[in-house]
């Protein structure tokens, strides 16, 4: 069984926040993929699902960030969840917008729900780092996270949910290449190739057959 949380703020006035990435991942997972209704538990929203033969856990904590990791541990501990099965989907800001990358382990990076989750179960659960971009200096980071997306960022944003949702299934099987090759399709389609195919030069019409007699041909010759 895979539990996969997404972070964010609770509330319609967080709903298009950047720091609400996570949420907006686990939706369209739970959108396109069937999954159950959302239900109040374990101080967040739990939806279930399945890929294939696995079980799957969406859980988006209405605790606040900072205290995500109450709700991840209580979802553990009842459905007896190691947290090597436990999977991640936060904002980057260390990462550019549209960019996406895995990690296993290692430190929060300052994260409020990320250290919220390491004091509650532990740094060995696996992250989607969901980049939005840095606002250029720490102080204004805050504030940044804390608003909603730009309409210039739409397009790219959409593009990565939709590759997100595309290659979840791979994911949870373990194929982290598979499922990041999906969202690259996604945010970075190959192009059509731009060479222009010369056109085929028409074939001349065939000469009509020569009926004329050789007198004929002669005396056409010296006309």
């Amino acid at each position: 069984m895979k539990l996969l949380v997404g972070l964010g703020n609770p509330g319609s006035q967080y709903a298009g926040h950047r720091h609400n990435i996570g949420f907006m991942a686990l939706d369209r997972i739970a959108s396109d993929h069937g999954f159950g209704p959302w239900r109040a538990k374990f101080n967040g929203e739990l939806a279930e699902g399945r890929f294939g033969s696995d079980k799957v856990l969406l859980l988006k904590p209405t605790t606040f960030m900072n205290d995500s990791g109450r709700s991840v541990q209580a979802a553990c501990a009842f459905h007896k969840v190691a947290p090597a099965e436990v999977v991640v989907f936060h904002d980057e800001i260390d990462l550019a917008p549209g960019k996406v990358r895995l990690k296993t382990g290692g430190g929060h990076a300052g994260h409020n729900g990320l250290r919220s989750i390491h004091a509650h179960i532990g740094p060995d659960y696996d992250r989607v780092r969901l980049g939005v971009g840095h606002p250029g200096h720490k102080d204004r980071v805050p504030g940044y996270v804390l608003h909603d997306f730009s309409k210039a960022d739409q397009d790219w944003l959409d593009d990565e949910l939709r590759g997100i949702s595309d290659g979840i299934a791979e994911l949870v099987s373990g194929h982290g290449d598979r499922f990041l090759n999906a969202i690259a399709l996604r945010t970075a389609p190959a192009r059509s190739s731009t060479t222009k195919t010369a056109k085929p030069i028409p074939e001349a019409a065939p000469e009509p057959d020569d009926t004329r007699s050789a007198m004929e041909k002669l005396r056409d010759r010296f006309r």
